[in-house]
């Protein structure tokens, strides 16, 4: 079998020809064929515009059958997709899209309304994402071929167009077959340059491990999917199980996700911490809380029955028939870890990044260790920079092909995380003697204390997250080795528990008084600042610490 991604697309589409496909939530379906009739279609326009093999082809929307559509359409043919986040700001889509070289621009109009067309020279033209019409064209034979698109797939396929008419681009295991932009919590973009044996063995690690999954079974995709974490494992792996895939075309607020929940009955759900942490603190943790459940749960036996009940409320929030909850992207809430091991919830943790397509490390849910994000994945490997990596976090390099090729016209950067065919992940780890995978924070992030000892901010963060009435912490170094916690806290909580604002920050600088208690000295918070919004995120929701620092 041909090693690449093209191939899974291509073999899907033909063994599930007449299956429902994609479908955006409460809007429009199309099975199998559709999207091979769209692929071809597109094939047709990239043809006769001139865009070839190795061309950058732009994509910037919100998650739909469509923006799957340009994306496949883009990989089958051979160009280099160029998904772009569509939470970024129009500077930042004009330098990207510039930056990329892309010839073609697949776009939402509401994004497009705050673009300046003549700030981005090298494109051809501008597509809508929702129907593929023209919104700009400098190109006679463009614009003619999207006229004329329809009557030219019919003289292609003048019979009929069938299942034996796809025969996608086969590439080599080296070639560049996508740029993604970091999102970044660090500030600058660096284009990844993903070669297709890398999204090829990304899905090969589902198809061989996540084998609960089957053709026809209904998946909701809700994470952004020009990000590789939602792309991977929520739209190429179940497209090629033969899934039909639900797109959450709205923002995934708790409500939204759980009315999808509801109406698909997921077996697989992939989140990031903050939707699960939300859903378990406002939805179980007040219920846990009342006298009359403290006191039962501290009664033997009845705290099992109790505990039980608890997994299966939260089992039917869930859409009731999940086989695992995948949470990556950021650390899990260790309060809410320990609560879903204490109730035998069906969770996993894993670990990735952008530059791995994404994933590093995994293991299944009855497999998973507290606090641990897995092992490493197949045809992956790992060490940690450390004398002692069992007990002496140290920074994690891996190595395999899941790994980029390096970014996309910038060497320097390239040049500063790889060495010896390993990248430096920047991530401070500890590996237990069977290979399980504990971070401790990010490297950039680590804080070195009065007497040069390593303070991890994302450790007391984690405490100060489990105090009451917070909701979301950042710790800066904010001169000659003190400590300043940046905390938002729950206002709304508050309010109805009747706590002014003032009340809150008098609160906040108690419990934190109270917390230094526990905190080596080297650790302790000097000072306290209350934020009355939240902090700014990535899109897939880690905090911009760049912004914070002193």
């Amino acid at each position: 079998m041909n090693e690449s991604v093209n191939q899974y697309i291509e073999d899907s589409v033909k063994k599930n020809w007449e299956e429902l496909a994609l479908t955006d939530f409460n809007g429009v379906s199309f099975q199998y064929r559709d999207i091979a009739r769209k692929i071809a279609k597109l094939h047709i326009l990239f043809e006769n515009c001139g865009v070839k093999p190795g061309d950058k082809v732009a994509i910037c929307g919100k998650n739909s059958a469509q923006w799957a559509v340009a994306l496949f359409a883009a990989l089958t043919y051979g160009a280099v997709p160029v998904p772009i986040l569509h939470e970024f700001k129009a500077d930042n889509i004009h330098h990207l899209v510039n930056h990329s070289e892309a010839k073609l621009f697949f776009v939402d109009l509401a994004i497009w309304e705050n673009l300046d067309a003549s700030l981005m020279q090298n494109l051809i033209g501008a597509l809508l994402i929702s129907d593929y019409s023209l919104l700009l064209s400098r190109s006679q034979e463009l614009r003619h071929a999207r006229e004329h698109l329809n009557e030219m797939f019919g003289k292609r396929y003048p019979e009929r167009f069938t299942k034996d008419d796809i025969k996608y681009y086969k590439p080599e295991r080296e070639e560049l077959a996508l740029i993604n932009y970091t999102s970044g919590s660090t500030g600058f973009s660096k284009g990844v340059m993903l070669p297709h044996r890398a999204l090829w063995s990304n899905v090969k690690f589902c198809l061989d491990n996540l084998d609960f999954i089957k053709r026809g079974d209904e998946l909701v995709c809700m994470l952004p999917l020009a990000h590789m974490y939602g792309m991977a494992i929520e739209l190429l792996y179940p497209f090629a199980c033969g899934c039909h895939i639900y797109f959450l075309t709205r923002v995934p607020s708790p409500k939204v996700i759980m009315d999808a929940f509801a109406k698909v009955h997921p077996k697989l759900i992939v989140a990031v911490p903050l939707i699960i942490e939300k859903i378990v603190k406002t939805k179980v943790f007040p219920l846990l809380e009342k006298p009359l459940m403290r006191i039962l749960m501290r009664v033997p036996y009845v705290d099992d029955r109790l505990l039980g009940r608890i997994k299966e409320q939260l089992s039917l929030a869930f859409g009731g028939n999940m086989k695992e909850l995948i949470i990556g992207g950021a650390a899990l809430n260790a309060d809410v870890e320990a609560f879903l091991r204490k109730i035998g919830f069906p969770y996993t943790v894993g670990y990735g990044m952008t530059e791995c397509a994404p994933l590093i490390a995994y293991a299944p849910c009855e497999e998973i260790r507290h606090g641990s994000c897995g092992q490493i994945v197949d045809r992956m490997e790992g060490m940690v920079d450390s004398p002692d990596p069992g007990n002496v976090a140290g920074e994690l390099w891996v190595r395999g092909d899941n790994m980029m090729l390096g970014y996309y016209k910038n060497q320097e950067a390239t040049d500063a995380i790889m060495r010896d065919g390993w990248m430096n992940t920047g991530d401070l780890c500890t590996f237990d003697e069977d290979g399980f995978i504990y971070i401790r924070g990010r490297s950039k992030n680590m804080i070195l204390g009065p007497s040069g000892q390593n303070i991890y901010p994302e450790e007391i963060e984690q405490k100060i997250n489990n105090l009451p009435y917070v909701c979301e912490s950042v710790v800066v170094d904010k001169s000659n080795h003190t400590l300043e916690a940046l905390i938002y806290p729950d206002i709304e909580n508050g309010a109805k528990q009747g706590l002014s604002v003032a009340d809150l920050e008098k609160l906040m600088r108690e419990n934190i008084a109270q917390l230094n208690k526990e905190l080596p000295s080297y650790s302790h918070i000097a000072e306290v600042k209350v934020y009355l919004e939240e902090f700014e995120k990535t899109p897939k929701r880690s905090i911009k610490r760049y912004l914070y620092q002193h």
